[in-house]
């Protein structure tokens, strides 16, 4: 039986049809079962508190086998994916950069972080994922 990869992918709320086209990218690929753990608009965390939001994405991202990080500059300035990218290294979590297409400058917050960094293509990613796992 083919193992499924439990995947976080933190990402700007601002910029979640990138979430979405990397969601579908994974999803998409034979051979490969993945599970997402992140929060998501369709799959919310229900509390408007920081504690309980932070508390539940501290398991998500504990429980994950990996955490993709999406490397666009304005991760940059994003306080969330910081605090995520920070937890999966707490929790020894291997993180992958993902750089979207088209880009050119990277996310220092998520390049610093990440034990490998690849660009936005499927197979560069999947291989990622079972190289670090």
């Amino acid at each position: 039986m083919a193992k499924t990869y439990k995947v976080f992918i933190s990402h700007s709320w601002d910029h979640v049809d990138a979430l979405k086209r990397l969601r579908n990218l994974l999803s998409n690929r034979g051979y490969f079962k993945v599970g997402f753990k992140e929060a998501s608009p369709d799959n919310p965390i229900k509390s408007e508190k920081n504690k309980v939001i932070r508390l539940e994405l501290a398991n998500r991202i504990r429980t994950s086998d990996v955490v993709l990080g999406i490397a666009g500059v304005y991760a940059s300035y994003s306080d969330w994916m910081e605090w995520e990218l920070n937890k999966a290294i707490h929790y020894n979590v291997p993180i992958i950069g993902v750089i979207p297409r088209g880009q050119k400058n990277v996310s220092r917050i998520v390049a610093d972080r990440a034990d490998e960094t690849v660009r936005w293509n499927t197979e560069s990613i999947v291989a990622a994922i079972r190289r670090n796992v």
